[in-house]
């Protein structure tokens, strides 16, 4: 449970369905600034060239494989509660509720103090907030990340942090946040209007921080939009929350958008985390009808995990939202496994009888155990949950 120093509410019942992301719009289009427009039309030769070889058709991921490569991703065990309560009583925020999008990181020279990012929302919009642990299960001393941003602005309505610069991508690395030109940079995103529940529609920006735990905009015009030249038809309403990536010298972007009622996940690419180019053949992962992501594909997380590239991701179909994997041999053409990792409704306390989704991978080589956090939606509200490829104590 998570600590703060007054005594925690008691968690209450939360009706959230996804039939509740709000279809309202914004008329208000941005400015794109002269650098933006240049990179647009000039891009570099190296991204173009990148994008231009993405387009080529690849080859898709025989069901024998995906079962292999699946297969240490599969069989978790229960922590008993949310480890982040639907409301956490954060001091000076406790009008914030619904727990959700964790993610897990670790500063330099503290190997043994982990950091989570999550949200909460006000009813007016998310503000982002982190707490830190000694041990991955107790997180305590929570406190504010990133709030509201300006009045009539891109992230007015709130900012999701947790799209970090890693030192690694890795599957099995610690989450060590990577300072680069004196910071430590994310991708977050974000809601222009105050008043509900993402209202549309939804951008995204980049921010940066001296110590990894407050976080401020780097770019004043967000990064992703609605309104950008090269925005397909599959994420003409609104773009989510992203993944960023490096390697070899190129930053990846995975994110999720939605045309209409439908969300899928596409892809980015850029030389220096505040100018991008969306590869040609988005969606990478698309929904499947008659699927567990028939109506969703959604908020992606990328490793390296041995000779191939691992996708996390959650899917929204047959009655809940559920943790899927996809695979990848070049970060550009994926194949999705057709079956859950984990179904919604799996926790044998109710934490999760909604929803299960939107995970933060994190391996603790000393007890050699995967920690899954997710946002588990269920009979004690939204909250963040915690699986665990082993038993711990």
């Amino acid at each position: 449970m998570l600590r703060s120093q007054k005594r925690p509410r008691a968690a209450r019942n939360l009706t959230t369905t996804y039939s509740g992301r709000a279809l309202m719009y914004s008329g208000r289009a941005f400015v794109l600034s002269m650098a933006t427009i240049s990179f647009l039309f000039l891009a570099s030769s190296a991204i173009a060239a990148l994008a231009e070889d993405a387009a080529a058709p690849g080859e898709g991921i025989d069901r024998e494989t995906l079962d292999h490569w699946a297969a240490p991703y599969r069989g978790w065990q229960y922590y008993p509660e949310h480890v982040i309560p639907s409301r956490p009583d954060i001091p000076g925020f406790e009008d914030f509720h619904s727990t959700d999008v964790p993610c897990v990181y670790q500063l330099p020279e503290q190997p043994d103090r982990w950091y989570m990012s999550f949200i909460a929302f006000n009813g007016r919009g998310y503000n982002s907030f982190v707490a830190e642990s000694r041990d991955l299960v107790h997180w305590d001393n929570p406190r504010l990340a990133m709030g509201f941003g300006r009045a009539g602005e891109f992230d007015h309505g709130g900012c999701v942090v947790g799209a970090y610069l890693y030192e690694s991508y890795d599957v099995n690395a610690p989450r060590l946040l990577r300072p680069k030109d004196g910071f430590y940079w994310t991708l977050y995103g974000c809601y222009p209007r105050q008043g509900g529940y993402e209202l549309r529609p939804g951008y995204q920006g980049v921010a940066k921080s001296r110590d990894g735990l407050t976080w401020e905009r780097a770019l004043n015009t967000p990064i992703l939009s609605i309104y950008d030249p090269d925005c397909g038809a599959w994420e003409k309403d609104c773009i989510y929350q992203p993944w960023l990536l490096e390697y070899e010298g190129i930053f990846y972007n995975f994110y999720n958008a939605a045309q209409g009622s439908v969300e899928q996940t596409g892809l980015a690419f850029s030389r220096d985390l505040l100018n991008w180019k969306r590869y040609e053949n988005n969606p990478v992962i698309r929904v499947r009808p008659g699927g567990y992501d028939e109506a969703f594909a959604s908020d992606p997380k990328v490793f390296r995990d041995g000779d191939h590239w691992t996708m996390f991701y959650f899917g929204v179909g047959k009655g809940g939202a559920h943790i899927l994997i996809a695979f990848s041999r070049d970060l550009r053409h994926w194949t999705a496994h057709p079956e859950p990792l984990y179904k919604a409704g799996g926790h044998p306390h109710g934490l999760d009888k909604t929803y299960a989704h939107k995970i933060s991978l994190v391996f603790n080589p000393k007890n050699e155990t995967f920690y899954m956090y997710y946002c588990a939606v269920g009979e004690r509200g939204r909250g963040i949950g915690l699986l665990t490829s082993k038993p711990i104590r």
